[in-house]
């Protein structure tokens, strides 16, 4: 167990390894922490056939994430354990299995300031992913492994390109997104301001 424990507290902030190794042994779950998936953060799968529950979770978190991710993907777990596959996969019953499993976490002093005051103002109503939360993700971001560069942090004009290998060029701001023109395909894209940039185009002199 303490192997286990030890394992865990790699990945996650200080005094909370034990409280997800709890969890995760209370209900026998099957926790697979995962390769970076760009599809996902974390992953749920219910009981099938001879297999138990199942949890898996990227790797490459920073810590705070880690946890977020791991009390999403358990919230699951207790919505399909009092209603199976009957409801919506991010409805109401999960929001309210989400709420109840992290506000102890809330209470305590395990988050930074900043993501908590983003974390309160998220759980009110969650999203299916805590990157569809901007000011979670921007709070989230700052204690990631590898610093990235947002499009917000981008110049007017700039060009770049997102990890789904289209190019842009980016515009205006219009509420919380961006109206950039791919150049991939000469069409308008409204861009998350923070969407991660995986490559910048550097301006060329002509002189």
């Amino acid at each position: 167990m303490k192997s286990y424990i030890k394992m865990l507290d790699e990945y996650l902030p200080p005094q909370t390894a034990e409280k997800v190794w709890t969890l995760i042994q209370q209900d026998q779950v099957q926790f697979r922490i995962s390769k970076p998936r760009k599809s996902k953060l974390g992953d749920y799968r219910p009981p099938h056939g001879s297999k138990g529950h199942r949890i898996s979770v990227n790797a490459d978190l920073n810590r705070f994430s880690f946890l977020i991710t791991v009390l999403h993907e358990f919230a699951h777990l207790y919505a399909w354990k009092k209603h199976r596959s009957t409801i919506k996969p991010h409805g109401d019953e999960w929001k309210k299995e989400f709420q109840e499993i992290l506000n102890p976490y809330l209470d305590s002093n395990v988050f930074p300031s900043e993501i908590k005051r983003a974390l309160v103002s998220y759980i009110s109503n969650p999203a299916a992913s805590s990157c569809a939360d901007e000011n979670l993700m921007r709070a989230l971001s700052t204690y990631d492994h590898v610093q990235k560069t947002l499009v917000e942090d981008l110049p007017e004009g700039a060009t770049f390109v997102l990890s789904n290998g289209l190019m842009f060029t980016k515009g205006l701001k219009l509420r919380k997104r961006y109206k950039c023109l791919c150049i991939t395909n000469k069409r308008w894209y409204y861009v998350s301001s923070t969407a991660d940039v995986k490559i910048i185009i550097p301006e060329t002199s002509n002189t």
